[in-house]
C-alpha cells in the first residue's frame, strides 16, 4: 500500500470544526491555517509554500481574515499536511461554533498611527481564548490599533480600538499651531495668540496632537482600548456598539472571557445565534450589567444597541414584504 492511500487518522466527522473545508472536487479540501493577528514569520511562510506546493494546488487563498488557506488538498494527506506545518510551528485554525483565530493591525510597533499593542493582544487571545467552544454560534475578535480603524472592530462579536485621551499643559504650549491645522475633526481650533483651544466633545481619540506637538505640550492622560460588541457581517449585518472606553490591553482576554459567559448563558436554547443577536433581543442593559460587574471604570454608561443592516437585498422579487425582525 502506498503512503497515499494508508489510512488517515484525522477524524472525518469534525473535519470543518479542525479547520479542513470540504470543497467541489471528490476527497478535496480546504485547510485553513491559524495566523493570529494576520502575522507570519519569515520561516513558517517559507514551509507553508512549500507544504502548498507537495500536496496542493496552484496557489493558495488569503481570507478575509487574515488566514492563509491551502486548496485541493487531499483528505488522505492530512497527517503529513499538519506534521510538516508542525516543523515550523505552524497550525491548522478552527471553524464552527467557537472562538476563531482573532485578526488585528500591525499596532505600534512600525506604524506611526498605531496607539496599542494589537499584535500582542491578539497573540493573548488566541493563547487563551482560541478554539473555546460557545455553544451557540461562531465568535469573531478584531484588533485596530488606531481610530482608522482598518480591520473594522464592529463588524466583529467584540472589537477593539486603541485610544488616548490627551490633555494640555497650556503653560508649556510655543503657540506653533501644528496641533490645530493637523486636527481633522474641529476638535482643536486656534485661539488667542495662536493657543489651542480643545473642544473635548468633537475629539476622536486619535492622538495626532500628542504625535504633532515639538514641545511636549500635548500628552496623554489615558490610553486604552474603545470595545465594541455585538457586530457581524454575512446575509444579515449587524454593527457593534460601543460597550467600553479605555480598557487596559492586558484586561482584553478577561474582558471578552465576561462576555462570552454572558452569551453563552442568554443565548441557551436558541440554538444557532450570534451575539449581536442576543444583545437585540435581551436588550443591551441585560447585556453590559455583567461585564460591568468586574469593569466598572471601563464599561459605558451612555449607549446605544447594535444596529441591523437592511442590504437592499431582499425585496427585489414579487412575493411577502418582510418585516423588521426578519433583519435580525
Amino acid at each position: 500500500m502506498t503512503e497515499r492511500n494508508k489510512q488517515t487518522t484525522v477524524d472525518l466527522k469534525n473535519l470543518k470544526v479542525g479547520g479542513f473545508i470540504k470543497e467541489r472536487g471528490r476527497d478535496l479540501f480546504t485547510v485553513r491555517l491559524r495566523v493570529p493577528g494576520g502575522r507570519l514569520s519569515v520561516k513558517r511562510l517559507k514551509k507553508i509554500a512549500q507544504v502548498a506546493e507537495r500536496y496542493g494546488g496552484e496557489f493558495v487563498h488569503l481570507s478575509v481574515r487574515q488566514s492563509i488557506e491551502l486548496v485541493n488538498i487531499n483528505f488522505r494527506d492530512f497527517d503529513a499536511v499538519v506534521t510538516e506545518l508542525g516543523e515550523s510551528g505552524q497550525q491548522v485554525a478552527s471553524c464552527g461554533a467557537r472562538v476563531r483565530v482573532p485578526v488585528a493591525c500591525g499596532g505600534c510597533e512600525y506604524n506611526p498611527n498605531g496607539l496599542m499593542d494589537t499584535q500582542q493582544s491578539s497573540l493573548d487571545v488566541d493563547r487563551q481564548l482560541f478554539g473555546t467552544a460557545t455553544g451557540h454560534h461562531k465568535f469573531k475578535v478584531g484588533f485596530s490599533g488606531c481610530p482608522h480603524d482598518c480591520p473594522k472592530a464592529a463588524i466583529n462579536d467584540v472589537g477593539f480600538v486603541g485610544i488616548i485621551e490627551p490633555e494640555l499643559a497650556s503653560a508649556a504650549c510655543l503657540g506653533c499651531g501644528l496641533c490645530f491645522e493637523t486636527c481633522r475633526e474641529l476638535a482643536i481650533t486656534e485661539g488667542e495668540s495662536r493657543k489651542p483651544v480643545f473642544h473635548g466633545q468633537n475629539c476622536l481619540l486619535c492622538g495626532d496632537c500628542v504625535k504633532v506637538c515639538p514641545a511636549g505640550a500635548w500628552t496623554v492622560r489615558q490610553r486604552g482600548y474603545a470595545v465594541y460588541a455585538g457586530g457581524k457581517w454575512g446575509r444579515k449585518p449587524v454593527v457593534g456598539t460601543l460597550v467600553a472606553l479605555f480598557l487596559p490591553g492586558e484586561e482584553v482576554v478577561a474582558f471578552i472571557a465576561e462576555i462570552l459567559d454572558w452569551y453563552g448563558a442568554a443565548a441557551d436554547g436558541k440554538g444557532r445565534v450570534r451575539l449581536g443577536q442576543v444583545i437585540l433581543e435581551k436588550g443591551i442593559n441585560a447585556f453590559l450589567n455583567h461585564p460591568r460587574t468586574k469593569f466598572p471604570h471601563y464599561v459605558v454608561t451612555e449607549f446605544g444597541s447594535p444596529t441591523a443592516i437592511d442590504t437592499r437585498l431582499r425585496g427585489n422579487l414579487p412575493g411577502q414584504p418582510l418585516s423588521d425582525s426578519d433583519f435580525r
